[in-house]
């Protein structure tokens, strides 16, 4: 799914709203991130994203820009599926994903279009768990076992639709922050980021079907392609991330991460691109799991 990947859009865009909460506490930050630069960090991720499997490597290493801000350097290696090696394409081996937790930065995205396909799940998903860490750094008002925060949307839902293939791609998040746990005896923080549909429906759904919520919560996804045939696949759903991430309290790095990433959805092949002349729903689950340990 495309929402980690427009959740840095969303973060970049509420940045006046980020700040202002920010200036509410002046208590010291368990997330804070201490950066030493040479400082190395290498991470092995597993990744499930429905019937594929998938191991890979980011190598990486703290570097201080030409401003004097650091951040975090990631080549990624290694990449398998069922113990056999993934052959990647030779630009692989020249990107470099530039990630931060450093609040007083702006986190950038990469340019999805000149990398292998086969990383943008791995690329976004990394993704996914520094913007959540960072957007907590931001915030700065989770300090103690407990802190809960709630960060609504004030955008419109974001659209991944290339307009050939997929027509409608949208998607509407909110951010529900708690800090889990402060164990000084473990030098751990635990950071739980739910990514959860709006209390109200900001999708502006196609057809009358799929206003009718598909989970417990008002449907926040919704997709349509068209088929070789000519036909239109639609689907509408609930969409959440439940995101985990250890921190260690000696520098705010990330020690692991776990990511569970399932989207309800009913599935309908209809005639027309109004979506009116529909076959039968079909429920269809899409699931993915993505975790993340820091190897070194």
């Amino acid at each position: 799914m495309k929402t980690e990947v427009l959740a840095l859009s969303l973060l970049v865009c509420v940045w006046p709203s980020i700040v202002g909460v920010q200036a509410a506490s002046s208590q010291p930050d368990p997330l804070h991130r201490q950066y030493r630069e040479g400082e190395k960090l290498v991470y092995h991720m597993k990744g499930v994203n429905e019937a594929w499997h998938y191991e890979i490597e980011a190598d990486g290493v703290v570097k201080k820009d030409a401003a004097g801000k650091f951040f975090e350097d990631f080549q990624w290696t290694h990449m398998e599926s069922g113990g056999q090696p993934i052959q990647l394409a030779a630009s692989a081996g020249d990107f470099r994903q530039r990630l931060t937790l450093d609040p007083d930065q702006n986190p950038s995205m990469p340019d999805l279009t000149k990398v292998d396909p086969k990383m943008i799940g791995p690329i976004t998903d990394m993704m996914t768990f520094y913007v959540d860490l960072w957007l907590a750094n931001k915030l700065g008002v989770l300090k103690k076992t407990g802190d809960h925060f709630y960060f609504r949307n004030p955008m419109p839902p974001s659209s991944w639709a290339d307009g050939t293939h997929v027509l409608v791609g949208e998607s509407a998040i909110d951010f529900d922050m708690t800090l889990k746990s402060v164990n000084a005896a473990a030098g751990t923080a635990m950071l739980e980021v739910r990514h959860v549909p709006p209390e109200k429906s900001a999708l502006p759904e196609k057809a009358a079907w799929m206003q009718v919520p598909v989970g417990a919560a008002p449907n926040n996804w919704m997709a349509v392609g068209k088929t070789p045939e000519g036909k239109f696949e639609a689907g509408v759903g609930e969409e959440t991330f439940l995101v985990e991430i250890t921190i260690s309290l000696s520098d705010g790095h990330i020690v692991s991460a776990t990511m569970d990433n399932p989207v309800k959805t009913i599935q309908r092949t209809c005639e027309d691109e109004a979506l009116t002349k529909c076959g039968d729903a079909k429920p269809h689950l899409i699931v993915r799991k993505i975790e993340i340990a820091m190897l070194k």
